[in-house]
């Protein structure tokens, strides 16, 4: 790896770290029994005022299970929707628990493949275990610089150029690394893209009537989800 930059984090954002943390680790606890994580700059520990807490379901369970659990936990959503970015992947369905909408609770509506899964290790992500004891782990940030922790903050490295190495320290595969290099350095040229589907979802109406109602009109994304 080459030369990074180091940065070291004051009182304030150690401060902020924690304030995230404790609301990701409601929502993990909440989502208890389930391979939940938290992924982003939470994981990492490079976090901003602005950043928001992010916690994704793995599983490939139903939507009852999900919002059954944030309910018994008194975790009301504010509003949610259903997300699939092109006809190829799975979709999602967030749940966001604050107005502001950056408290966020996703899981895919489907089986996803491998590089669906490993995006979720590229941005880095922790369990309900590793948040408890503290860890941070590595991943990529927004503006495609490899975030390694360190005691006092993290070092820093560019991502291009050296996507080999950051699949290796990420255990992720090659083909991810590069597809997320390609598709989000786009993205900073020429803005985001249109996506296939996207549907908001009354906060009161179950996600799976909502994924039935949708599946009943839309044939790709009846192909992609588990009915």
């Amino acid at each position: 790896m080459i030369q990074g930059v180091r940065v070291k984090y004051d009182s304030e954002r150690w401060e902020i770290l924690r304030g995230k943390r404790a609301l990701a680790e409601v929502l993990l606890r909440a989502l208890g029994g389930l391979s939940a994580f938290v992924y982003g700059s939470v994981a990492r520990g490079d976090v901003r005022p602005s950043s928001d807490v992010d916690v994704v379901v793995l599983d490939n369970v139903s939507p009852f299970m999900v919002e059954v659990r944030l309910e018994a936990a008194g975790l009301r959503p504010y509003a949610k929707e259903i997300v699939q970015a092109t006809p190829n992947y799975v979709p999602k369905a967030y749940i966001y628990l604050d107005p502001d909408l950056k408290v966020t609770v996703s899981f895919p509506l489907g089986r996803m493949r491998k590089r669906e899964a490993e995006f979720y290790s590229w941005g880095g992500k922790l369990d309900l275990d590793g948040l408890r004891k503290g860890l941070r782990v590595p991943g990529v940030n927004k503006e495609l610089n490899l975030i390694v922790p360190t005691e006092d903050g993290h070092i820093e490295y560019p991502v291009a150029g050296h996507e080999a190495e950051v699949a290796r320290l990420l255990n992720i595969s090659l083909d991810t690394v590069e597809e997320r290099l390609r598709v989000l350095s786009r993205r900073r040229e020429v803005g985001r893209t249109g996506t296939f589907l996207k549907v908001e979802v009354p906060p009161d109406e179950p996600i799976e009537d909502a994924v039935r109602r949708i599946a009943g009109r839309n044939e790709f994304f009846r192909r992609a989800v588990d009915l």
